[in-house]
C-alpha cells in the first residue's frame, strides 16, 4: 500500500510517544470555507497542548498520508475535487491516484495500521432509521469490529437509530464505555437517553482498558470513549427534537432515501437551527480531541 507517514508521527511512534489520528472528512465535507482550514489547524493545536503528536489522515494524489503537513491540510480544506474516502474506497483511490477525505472508517483503517492507538472524531456512523426498509448501515461499524483502535467520539448521529446502532455494535463485539456518564452520547445532545453499562471516569481508566485488551488478545475490535458534549454547549433538546422531526417529514415529502438521507438532515438541521448544531457539533469534537491526546499521553506511560 502507498502510504507515507509524516516524519514526526514516524519518529513519535518510534518512541513510543502518544500520538491522536484525526479525520480529514469533517475539514473537506463538513465545515465551510474557510472556516474549515482554522479547524484543522485548531484541532492539531488541541492535541499538542494534550501532549500528543496529531495525525491527521487523508489521501493525495493517490498516497495515504497518516500525519500532514500545511500544505497538506490547506489542500484538503481548499480544493473542491477532494473526494469523500470510506475503507472501501482506498484501494481505488490509491490504485488511480485521487486525491480525498477519509471517513471514519478510512481514517481508523489506516490508523490502525500505522500502530496509531487512539483516534478522535466527532460522531459515528450508525444504522439508518427505517432499516428494515432500506438495509442502510454505516461502514463505520464492521469496520470497527476489525481494527485495535480507541476511537473517542460523541455517540453517534442523532438522526440514527441510537438503540439498533448500540445493539450492532454489541453484536459486532465492540465495546463500548461511557466518559463521565451511564448514558449513550446524542453527538449534538449530552445524551441520547441509551444505558452504557461501562463509565469510566479518567484517562488512566482508558488507558489501563486499552492495556487489558493488549493482555486478552483474541479478536480485535475497537473500543469506543463515548464521550458528551458539555452540556452547556449542547444543542437545545426540543430545539433539536422539532428541526429533526421537521426534517424526516421533509426528506419523506421530497423521496429523499439511501445516502442521500443523512446529508439532507444534516443540512436542514444545520440551516433551520440558524448554525447552532454546527457549533455544538465542533463543541463535541473539540471535547473529544482534549480527551484522546490524554488517552494516548496516559496509554503510553508506564501503568
Amino acid at each position: 500500500m502507498s502510504t507515507q507517514v509524516s516524519e514526526e508521527v514516524r519518529e513519535a511512534l518510534h518512541e513510543r510517544r502518544p500520538v491522536v489520528a484525526l479525520e480529514s472528512t469533517i475539514i473537506a465535507h463538513g465545515l465551510p470555507r474557510p472556516r474549515n482550514l482554522a479547524v484543522a489547524r485548531e484541532l492539531e493545536a488541541l492535541v499538542r497542548e494534550g501532549g500528543a503528536v496529531p495525525a491527521t489522515i487523508a489521501v493525495l494524489d493517490g498516497t495515504a498520508r497518516i500525519g500532514l503537513d500545511e500544505a497538506g491540510l490547506t489542500r484538503i480544506a481548499e480544493d473542491p475535487a477532494v473526494r469523500k474516502l470510506g475503507h472501501r474506497d482506498l484501494a481505488p483511490a490509491l490504485a488511480t491516484g485521487a486525491t480525498g477525505a477519509t471517513t471514519v472508517s478510512a481514517t481508523a483503517w489506516l490508523a490502525d495500521a500505522a500502530g496509531i492507538r487512539v483516534f478522535a472524531t466527532g460522531g459515528l456512523g450508525g444504522v439508518h432509521r427505517e432499516w428494515a426498509e432500506t438495509q442502510d448501515e454505516s461502514a463505520d461499524l464492521r469496520l470497527l469490529a476489525q481494527v485495535g483502535v480507541t476511537v473517542v467520539c460523541a455517540g453517534v448521529k442523532s438522526i440514527l437509530d441510537v438503540p439498533a446502532t448500540l445493539q450492532r455494535l454489541e453484536t459486532l463485539g465492540v465495546t463500548v464505555v461511557g466518559y463521565g456518564t451511564d448514558r449513550f452520547p446524542g453527538f449534538y445532545l449530552a445524551s441520547s437517553g441509551e444505558p452504557i453499562d461501562w463509565t469510566l471516569r479518567d484517562p488512566r481508566e482508558v488507558a489501563a482498558v486499552i492495556r487489558a485488551q493488549d493482555a486478552l488478545g483474541g479478536p480485535r475490535a475497537a473500543l469506543i470513549v463515548a464521550n458528551p458534549v458539555p452540556r452547556e454547549q449542547q444543542l437545545d433538546p426540543a430545539l433539536h427534537d422539532r428541526v429533526l422531526a421537521q426534517g424526516l417529514a421533509a426528506a419523506k415529502e421530497k423521496g429523499v432515501t439511501g445516502q442521500a438521507v443523512t446529508p439532507f438532515l444534516l443540512d436542514h438541521l444545520t440551516v433551520h437551527t440558524e448554525g447552532a448544531s454546527l457549533e455544538a457539533n465542533l463543541a463535541a469534537v473539540r471535547g473529544n480531541v482534549r480527551l484522546a491526546a490524554r488517552i494516548a499521553a496516559a496509554y503510553r506511560e508506564r501503568p
